[in-house]
């Protein structure tokens, strides 16, 4: 399959093929690569968002075996194993076992995106007045210092 992937980078199906069919020895595993690539398929349309960053590594004798990228990933794909089996059974696939192996092969991109929260100004100005409001006092001290560098990073952003 990573065979398959690195010849693909960037290109189409089609000029990978070609490559293949051009050399013998390559040629016999053609119909190898197209059996995994099309099981990678089937895996991935069943579960969209957890097989993105996983990968096939073996399927022999009904037994498939997925690489993932780390132990977390692993444990979330483990609980949906049975409906993975199940749906891949049901479009002809022949799998009596699924093992997982953390197998850290391409970047971990698995951080969501952190959203970028935002403050309307009224909200700005409001954190502002209660730093001005707040008593000084010990107590006080680090939540005016906090409140008040919260409302000068926000004015400093060009979106403000």
């Amino acid at each position: 399959m990573r065979l398959f992937n690195s010849l693909n980078q960037g290109r189409s199906p089609k000029v990978a093929t070609d490559f293949l069919k051009r050399n013998d020895k390559m040629a016999a595993l053609l119909p190898a690569i197209e059996r995994m690539a099309a099981l990678q398929k089937d895996c991935a349309a069943t579960l969209p968002s957890m097989f993105s960053h996983c990968e096939i590594l073996a399927f022999e004798d009904g037994h498939l075996l997925l690489s993932t990228p780390s132990s977390a990933v692993a444990a979330k794909l483990k609980q949906q194993l049975p409906k993975l089996q199940d749906t891949l059974q049901q479009r002809g696939w022949q799998i009596n076992n699924i093992r997982l192996r953390v197998q850290m092969m391409k970047a971990a991109d698995i951080k969501p995106q952190m959203r970028t929260l935002s403050l309307p100004p009224a909200a700005v100005t409001a954190f502002e007045e209660l730093s001005k409001s707040l008593e000084q006092s010990k107590q006080n001290g680090h939540l005016i210092e906090a409140l008040q560098l919260l409302v000068q990073r926000r004015r400093d952003r060009p979106d403000y």
